[in-house]
This record gives C-alpha cells, sequence and structure tokens, in this order.
C-alpha cells in the first residue's frame, strides 16, 4: 500500500483523454484513478520486474499460474538448501487496489526474505479492486491452497517442489495483503487442506479500518511521502468493499459489532508486525489485545521510528536496519513452529 509522492505532471499527462470516460469519481493520486464509466487507470509508479535476480543471492525466481480463468499467478521464490524448507504463501499489499508480485519492492524484500530466513516463499498475484472488489482476493488465497494442495497429492516434484515442506507452510502479508492473510486463514475450514498443513499467519501492518478512528488514524503525523494517509485509507475501502457497506464490515473492521467473536472463530497463532509511526499502529494493538483476550496465540512486534511499509518502500538506513530486524522475527517465528 503505498501513496507515493510523484511529479505532479504526471497526473496531468494521464488524465489527457480521458474525458470520454466521465468525471473522475475517486482518485489517490500517481496511483489510481477510479472513472464514471468504471474506467480504471493505474500510473506505473513502482517498476514491474523479471524473475532475475543477483546470482550471489542464492535464490531462483519463477512465476507460475494459478488460474488462468481469474488470471491469477504466482511467483516463487527457492533458496539453495540442501533440506526442505517451510512454505510462505505471501500476499502483497496495495490497499487491495494497486500493487503486484511483479512490482520491483517486493520481488527484492521477497527474495531476500527467502534467502535470510531460509524458506520457500510463493507471492500472490490477486485481482484488484475496484474491478474485482472483495471477497474476490479472498478467493484467489483460498484457490492458491486448493492448487498447493493438489500438488502435494501428486507428489509433485517441480524444481520448486522438491524443497517444500507442504506440511508446514504459513499464511503471510503485508498490508491489504496481511489482511487478506487473515480472512483466508478464518475459512480454511472449508476447504480441507489436508496434506497441506497451514500452521500460523504472519501479519506485517495488517490494513484493518473501522468507522469510529483510532487516537493513531487522527493524530498521528504524516510526512507527504507516507506510504499510507487516512484519506487514501478511507479511499481503498470505499474501493474495496462490497456497494452499500462501509468500514465497520467485518472484513474490514474484525474487531466492530458485526464481526463474529474472535472466541468463536478458528484462528491460527499469528505473528503481527507494527510500525511505530503507522496511522494503523493503534488498530494494529487493538487486534493484538482481541486476540490476546480471546485466548488466542499471538506474538506482537513493534518497530520504533519507521512507518507504513517500511520494509518495502524506505531506503534509509534505519529502515534496513528494522527490516533486518523483521525477517529475523519472521524466521524465529516460523522455525519456533517447524516440523
Amino acid at each position: 500500500m503505498a501513496t507515493i509522492a510523484v511529479d505532479p505532471n504526471l497526473s496531468l499527462q494521464i488524465g489527457r483523454g480521458s474525458n470520454q470516460h466521465g468525471a473522475v469519481i475517486e482518485e489517490i493520486e500517481g496511483l489510481i484513478k477510479v472513472y464514471k464509466d468504471g474506467h480504471v487507470e493505474r500510473p506505473q509508479i513502482v517498476p514491474y520486474v523479471t524473475t532475475a535476480l543477483p546470482p550471489e543471492l542464492g535464490v531462483t525466481s519463477k512465476d507460475l499460474v494459478i488460474d488462468k480463468f481469474t488470471n491469477v499467478w504466482a511467483r516463487f521464490y527457492v533458496p539453495k538448501s540442501n533440506r526442505k524448507l517451510p512454505l510462505v504463501v505471501y500476499f502483497h499489499g496495495g490497499g487491495f487496489c494497486v500493487g503486484s508480485a511483479a512490482w520491483s519492492c517486493y520481488h527484492e524484500f521477497l527474495a531476500k526474505l527467502a534467502t535470510k530466513a531460509g524458506c520457500l516463499i510463493m507471492s500472490v498475484n490477486y485481482r484488484l479492486a475496484p474491478e474485482n472488489p472483495l471477497p474476490a482476493a479472498y478467493e484467489d488465497g483460498l484457490k492458491c491452497l486448493m492448487w498447493l494442495k493438489q500438488e502435494a497429492l501428486n507428489g509433485s516434484s517441480e524444481w520448486w517442489s522438491k524443497q517444500c515442506n507442504f506440511g508446514s507452510t504459513f499464511l503471510a502479508g503485508d498490508s491489504a495483503g496481511a489482511n487478506i492473510a487473515h480472512n483466508v486463514a478464518t475459512r480454511i475450514g472449508s476447504i480441507n487442506p489436508y496434506p497441506l498443513a497451514i500452521k500460523s499467519t504472519i501479519l506485517i501492518q495488517p490494513f484493518f479500518g473501522g468507522e469510529a478512528r483510532t487516537n493513531s488514524e487522527k493524530h498521528m503525523v504524516q510526512s507527504p511521502r507516507s506510504a499510507l494517509s487516512l484519506a487514501a485509507s478511507d479511499t481503498y475501502w470505499r474501493l474495496a468493499l462490497p456497494s452499500g457497506t462501509n468500514r465497520d464490515h467485518p472484513w474490514c473492521n474484525p474487531l466492530g459489532k458485526g464481526s463474529a467473536k474472535m472466541e468463536e472463530m478458528k484462528l491460527l497463532p499469528t505473528l503481527v508486525c507494527i510500525s511505530d509511526m503507522d496511522i494503523l499502529k493503534d488498530r494494529n494493538l487493538e487486534f493484538c489485545a482481541g486476540l490476546g483476550k480471546a485466548g488466542k496465540k499471538v506474538e506482537r512486534v513493534l518497530y520504533e521510528g519507521v512507518g507504513h511499509a517500511f520494509q518495502v518502500l524506505s531506503k534509509s538506513q534505519l529502515s534496513q536496519t528494522r527490516t533486518n530486524e523483521m525477517i529475523t522475527h519472521v524466521e524465529a517465528f516460523i522455525y519456533s513452529d517447524y516440523m
């Protein structure tokens, strides 16, 4: 999820020749424009890259089609190893509306995570809103698990699956991707994933919301280059949620009055990574408190001095340090429950 400062002339150039689509009804500057007739424009603000990686990284990456009918595909990252590795199914951020498994920032981060945390990663390129509003992304996540289940049942000996321990699978993501990971996890009971064994969820700055504002949403001062503003957050939710609903919908607000009680839900052990300078900080803390109160296993880590999506969008020295800390925490969480 990223509201990145861009050349103001870019939006003017993109807007030329678009009058045939009518008025712009929703916009996050530099990222997405939605027109009255339903036409959607997404400027290429982040480069799309191939699977190529530096040889010294020791990671092989390839793209595979998961569902040709919905055009869902995934990018795999397989580090060199002489043993089978845990599998992390990862969902990228972008407010459900932008982003790609081919974005350079995710390609670099996940390759680094795979090699340093010692895991095989399947980065899912799911369908985006508003063309495909929720629950499309959740359905795509479940479809990926069913695809993996079939691979495991078939005794697949593909280049990636030979190193995959299907019995140690984790659902992960950042921002909207973390929301997807959580909501897919709540639906696992409907598909019987065996022999795939989903162990835990790893939620990085999970994108949740609500009609009532938290203190961090109201008072957290954001720089112009912040990865997520309150206005952008509200726009993402308007575009992603079903028509006629608001931010207290259970998919947005898991602690809201209309949501199922966490005590009654089958929830996996969860690691929640929270950014100190993120407008979502308080909502993430409340989510963790809700899990704990419901008797669910939850571990949280707060990263000081950094904002939303720092691990993929910021190149500062502090962000790099915190990213390395995050990878260490993720590795420890995965291997605490491995085998």
